[in-house]
C-alpha cells in the first residue's frame, strides 16, 4: 500500500498518467481520421466512376446526335435537289410575284384573276375526269422532242373540243 501511495504522490505518475491519457485518446483520434478519410476516398472513387460513366454517356450522345445532324443535312439538301423542290420554289417565285404584281400593275389584277379562274376551271374538270390531264400528255410527249410533243399535246386538246 505504501508503494501505491508513493506512486499517487509523485509527480512523475502524474504526468505520465496525463500523457498516456492523451496519447491513448490521440491514437483513438487517428482511428476515426482513418476511417473517415477511407470514407472520403471511397465516395470519391464512387462519384469519379458515376462521373465518368455520365461522360461517356454523354460523349456517345453526342456524337450519335452528330451522326444523325449529318444524316438529315444530307438528306435535306438530296432533297432540295428533287424536282418536287424545285417546282415548289418556282410555285413560291411565281406567287411572289402575283402578288406584287396584282399590288402594283394597273389593270393586271382582272385579267389575271380572269386566267386563274380559267386554269382552276381546267384542272377541276381535269380531277373531275371531265377532260384528259395537260400534265400527264406534255410529260409524256415532251420527252421525245421539244416542238413536236407540243403539237401532239395541241392536237389532243383540240380533239377532246
Amino acid at each position: 500500500m505504501e508503494i501505491v501511495n508513493v506512486i499517487v504522490k509523485s509527480p512523475f505518475a502524474w504526468g505520465l498518467a496525463i500523457g498516456l491519457g492523451f496519447f491513448v485518446y490521440a491514437l483513438f483520434r487517428l482511428g476515426v481520421s482513418n476511417r473517415e478519410l477511407s470514407r472520403y476516398k471511397r465516395m470519391l472513387s464512387d462519384k469519379m466512376e458515376v462521373e465518368a460513366e455520365l461522360m461517356q454517356r454523354l460523349k456517345a450522345e453526342r456524337q450519335e446526335l452528330e451522326k444523325e445532324n449529318e444524316n438529315l443535312r444530307v438528306e435535306v439538301s438530296i432533297l432540295s435537289e428533287k424536282p418536287d423542290a424545285k417546282i415548289e420554289n418556282e410555285l413560291e417565285i411565281l406567287l411572289r410575284a402575283e402578288k406584287s404584281m396584282v399590288m402594283n400593275a394597273p389593270g393586271f389584277p382582272a385579267a389575271w384573276e380572269t386566267a386563274k379562274a380559267n386554269a382552276a376551271d381546267e384542272i377541276a374538270n381535269e380531277l373531275a375526269g371531265k377532260s384528259m390531264p395537260k400534265r400527264i400528255f406534255k410529260k409524256l410527249f415532251s420527252r421525245g422532242t421539244s416542238s413536236g410533243g407540243q403539237e401532239s399535246l395541241e392536237s389532243t386538246q383540240q380533239g377532246e373540243s
